[in-house]
């Protein structure tokens, strides 16, 4: 059964009322990366991920989490 990683990105940052765009520049990406993390059309490094988690204050796997697909 494949797994595929959900994640929660695009609902910190409304909470936070943070843009795509300055999500991306405060973690070193594209906001087309970001834009496909959110969609789940791409997972990030686990290097990504972790910025993503740092940026919001969060543990890891409370924004990124794996499901069975």
């Amino acid at each position: 059964m494949p797994e595929v990683v959900h994640n929660v990105v695009s609902e910190y940052r409304a909470k936070t009322n943070v843009t795509q765009e300055e999500l991306a520049v405060a973690v070193g990406v594209s906001r087309q990366t970001i834009i496909a993390i959110e969609r789940g059309n791409y997972t990030p490094s686990v290097l990504l991920a972790l910025k993503i988690a740092a940026y919001f204050k969060k543990p890891v796997e409370t924004i990124f989490t794996l499901h069975h697909a």
